[in-house]
């Protein structure tokens, strides 16, 4: 699942945050997504809200009055889309968006709505003692992968043959960089050589036995009691909710009372803290010590910033509209606090060559990956970028297993002659997919819905010859989809099963095999790995890869043993990816690899009208059989209203689509349109019940997120002193009681950012008048492509529909991904 990207009007220095004062969301590593512009762009996050705010919505931006306290840890249901990912307007410019009501930060909600307090009925005696669930599985395992990148980059040193022509902050920045070589912390962990270390190839052994699914795993120890109860105390010296110490303790360690007292701004790495809120918590401890040149202070803006940032889709911000952010922030000498954020190794800086428009990025200059200098007779502009470790790892080491794939070559599975001829008993472009992918690593798939019959034909002809292949999509969704097609693909193994192993003699072919990218990952689904850790595969096709960000992107590739075939597959016209990074885009536009672009167009009027969309063209189409209809209306009432006749009568009855296959979507989560009022006029129509299970019934409609990031629809099956059990994608699915309120919301009404990946026979999607500002050519082309037999437009817009098609295309992200290529992999015929 992804977030949309944004429109480029904004003036890009504008800020990062600029708008109103609302908290978000705990995101992956605990910390808030914070996205500040609007109640669309700040997910409407009640838990993080500041104290004494109430949880209703505001007005239409669904918003309660800015306030400096601290928020607190909650006060009601943490719906924040915040926390997820980039969001229109997000984190950095934007800020003229701060009055409508578009979804913060994609797919992975972290929210559960109507999870306010626990009434009467609601489970009980849920929890977690020994046990982990399926999401601290999956970031644990995620965790383990980024540990070995980061040895992997600890055992690479090299020279930085670089920043001898730079001058004024550039070049006290370079020097700031290089003291941290010289001291806390090794250059080798902020620098490395491109050339990725040898691996010795894949054993054709049998799969390793499977691992322990997660809830049967043993749970890590939480923060001691003590440590708990002494945060508490110095949270209530300085007037921040004492509600707020265990995840304080789990964030800061053992240490976390000393710590908070000697830089009480490290109240700023929890979730839901703002700038202005620690600024009290540390006036409060400090007292006239307290200030806002004070060198803690600006670090530790600094690399809040810097996580915003990533909740917008960058990888890294450009130095002057970091600084000119951080001034805007109240820090007096921004520079000072940049480069002594560099000092303390809390943020790498890079320096990139600047290139012509259209012109193949050069290779980097600085920083970590780069090793190619200037030519010494000719002075290069260089812009000089600064981000987070994690994600600057996290992009070299795709960068870096991406270029061991293309220069390696693939396994020699199957003769030419053997290629050939599968290649011939395709068709079109399926036939081009197939050659492209006999003779190299790395292939790039282009194409529409109609599109995925070409890696369907692509894993079959594979599987014939021989190959182990997959196909891995980001959810659920999309992997049902892709085993759909026609003799596309069988359902995942069953737990415990060998995937691989032959069919009994006399049975029919296996078709190839889909799985969740996650599951694929953490090993509970798809081939297992090999004794070198490596995946036991020769060929995976990756579906929906627009929806891969960096992190994500680099755990795969270092994933792959040496000899084994990578495709990218998916839209580009669709949302990007809830993570920082454009992966997909990126590799399209660096040409470093064979791209077949599909010719199959998507069918019937639907295809038709989103396949204008994409080429920037709103036009009216004939729809014989109501496949498209427009519903205007003057105002987000009559939008409620017409929505829920539309679910709930007019598609059953004159499509034939009964309301359980219906689904609606809608540019963000607050207003009097979006998806929690919509959501709930749909239950009161389509399950009324009293929601004594934190606000769900059995039945209900619902969009869990086990993951910032990730949303598996499903609906609610019971509850019990267990947890609430939901049934997603044929999965069952126990969500602990105190788990429910940021993890599950109503599902009857989606954002574009979660429905990415999914496909339903009808599609309501709801564009109140208030929703103008959020609309974009992607968050468009997602919504509408939703929609496989019926698609009916509640429209409120009026001319910022066509508009937004025709002139607001995706909104740029910083990242370095081509620059980290152009030195290692040359550009592709």
């Amino acid at each position: 699942m992804s977030t949309e990207p944004e429109p480029t009007s904004e003036d890009p220095t504008a800020t990062v945050d600029a708008g109103p004062e609302t908290p978000g969301t705990a995101d992956e590593a605990g910390r808030t997504a914070d996205v500040p512009v609007s109640d669309a762009h700040a997910g409407d996050a009640d838990a993080g809200r500041p104290v004494g705010e109430g949880a209703g919505d505001a007005g239409t931006g669904d918003r309660g009055a800015a306030s400096a306290g601290v928020p607190a840890a909650g006060a009601g249901p943490a719906d924040g889309e915040g926390a997820t990912g980039p969001a229109d307007g997000g984190v950095v410019g934007d800020a003229g968006s701060a009055g409508s009501n578009v979804e913060s930060s994609g797919p992975g909600d972290s929210g559960g709505e109507g999870a306010s307090g626990s009434p009467a009925g609601s489970v009980e005696g849920g929890g977690e003692a020994g046990q982990i669930s399926e999401a601290e599985a999956e970031l644990a395992a995620q965790q383990v992968e980024r540990e070995r990148i980061a040895r992997r980059k600890a055992e690479k040193q090299g020279p930085i043959d670089a920043g001898g022509k730079l001058s004024g902050t550039a070049a006290d920045l370079l020097a700031a960089v290089r003291a941290v070589e010289s001291g806390e912390k090794p250059a080798a962990t902020v620098f490395g050589d491109p050339t990725p270390a040898p691996r010795r190839p894949a054993p054709e052994t049998a799969p390793p036995p499977r691992p322990v699914r997660a809830e049967q795993a043993a749970g890590p120890a939480g923060p001691a009691p003590e440590t708990v109860q002494a945060v508490r105390r110095v949270l209530a010296e300085g007037g921040a909710p004492e509600a707020l110490a265990p995840q304080t303790a789990a964030l800061l360690g053992e240490g976390a009372e000393e710590a908070l007292r000697a830089d009480p701004w490290q109240l700023l790495r929890v979730g839901g803290v703002r700038p202005e809120q620690a600024d009290g918590f540390a006036r409060a401890l400090l007292g006239a010590a307290c200030g806002p040149d004070d060198e803690r202070r600006g670090r530790a803006v600094t690399v809040w910033l810097l996580e915003q940032a990533a909740l917008a889709g960058h990888t890294a911000l450009e130095l002057p509209r970091l600084t000119d952010t951080l001034a805007q922030r109240g820090v007096p000498d921004p520079d000072a606090a940049v480069q002594s954020t560099l000092a303390e190794g809390e943020a790498l800086a890079f320096q990139d060559a600047v290139e012509e428009p259209g012109a193949r990025p050069g290779p980097a200059s600085g920083g970590a990956g780069g090793t190619g200098a200037p030519d010494e007779d000719e002075e290069r502009p260089v812009r000089v970028l600064i981000g987070l470790e994690r994600f600057a790892l996290a992009e070299e080491s795709l960068a870096d297993g991406l270029a061991r794939l293309v220069n390696s070559a693939p396994k020699q599975d199957g003769s030419a002659a053997d290629w050939e001829r599968a290649a011939d008993s395709a068709q079109g472009a399926a036939a081009d997919l197939i050659r492209a992918v006999a003779g190299h690593g790395l292939v790039l798939h282009t194409g529409g819905e109609a599109s995925l019959a070409e890696p369907a034909a692509l894993l079959r002809a594979a599987r014939e010859l021989g190959l182990r292949a997959w196909a891995a999509a980001p959810g659920p969704l999309g992997r049902d989809r892709f085993a759909a097609q026609p003799g596309g693909g069988t359902p995942p193994a069953a737990p415990g099963s060998d995937p691989t192993a032959p069919a009994p003699e006399g049975s029919a072919p296996v078709g190839p095999a889909a799985v969740t990218l996650a599951g694929l990952l953490a090993g509970t689904e798809g081939p297992g790995r090999d004794a070198d850790g490596a995946l036991d595969l020769d060929l995976l096709v990756v579906l929906d890869a627009p929806q891969l960000d960096v992190e994500a992107g680099a755990l795969l590739v270092e994933s792959l043993p040496d000899g084994a075939r990578l495709v990218l597959a998916g839209d580009p016209a669709v949302l990007w990816s809830a993570g920082p990074g454009r992966v997909f885009a990126d590799l399209l536009a660096a040409r470093v690899c064979p791209q077949v672009a599909s010719r199959r167009p998507d069918p019937g009027p639907l295809g038709e009208l989103v396949s204008g969309i994409g080429i920037g063209e709103l036009t009216q189409v004939d729809a014989p059989g109501k496949e498209v209809v427009i519903v205007p209306v003057r105002d987000a009432g009559e939008a409620v209203h017409r929505t829920v006749q539309l679910v709930a009568d007019s598609v059953p009855r004159a499509i034939g689509v009964p309301a359980e296959d219906t689904q609606v979507i809608t540019p963000g989560h607050g207003g009097a349109a979006g998806t929690r009022a919509l959501n709930a006029a749909l239950k009161q129509r389509l399950n009324p019940g009293p929601g004594r299970f934190g606000g769900f019934d059995p039945g209900d409609r619902v969009a869990y997120s086990p993951v910032p990031g990730r949303t598996l629809p499903g609906r609610v099956v019971k509850a019990d002193a267990e947890g609430l059990h939901l049934s997603c994608a044929g999965e069952t699915v126990v969500v602990p009681q105190e788990r429910v309120e940021r993890s599950v919301r109503h599902g009857w009404a989606l954002t574009a950012h979660q429905a990415v990946g999914g496909r339903w026979p009808a599609v309501v999607v709801v564009l109140p008048g208030d929703a103008a500002q959020a609309l974009s050519r992607p968050w468009i082309y997602t919504a509408f492509g939703r929609a496989v037999r019926h698609l009916s437009v509640v429209q409120g817009v009026e001319q910022a529909l066509p508009r937004a098609v025709a002139e607001v295309p995706a909104k740029p992200r910083t990242t370095r991904l081509p620059v980290l290529l152009a030195p290692q992999v040359p550009v592709a015929d």
